[in-house]
């Protein structure tokens, strides 16, 4: 069987990634400025990697 795998992403649009976490682009913004998440330019698009948006909720993550 040759079944398609589902490949999840290195990198993603900027609304893809505000919504992924939750939050509005201008927030996405600023936590690209402070340096929380990595982005990376393709041409003139900003990618944001999946990777960052994984620590950033692990860095805020509350354990009860």
């Amino acid at each position: 069987m040759s079944g398609q795998q589902s490949v999840e992403p290195i990198c993603v649009r900027v609304n893809d990634a505000a919504r992924m976490i939750g939050v509005g682009r201008t927030k996405l913004y600023e936590l690209i400025a402070c340096g929380e998440l990595e982005t990376i330019k393709i041409g003139k698009a900003t990618r944001i990697t999946t990777a960052s948006l994984h620590r950033l909720v692990e860095r805020h993550r509350v354990l009860n």
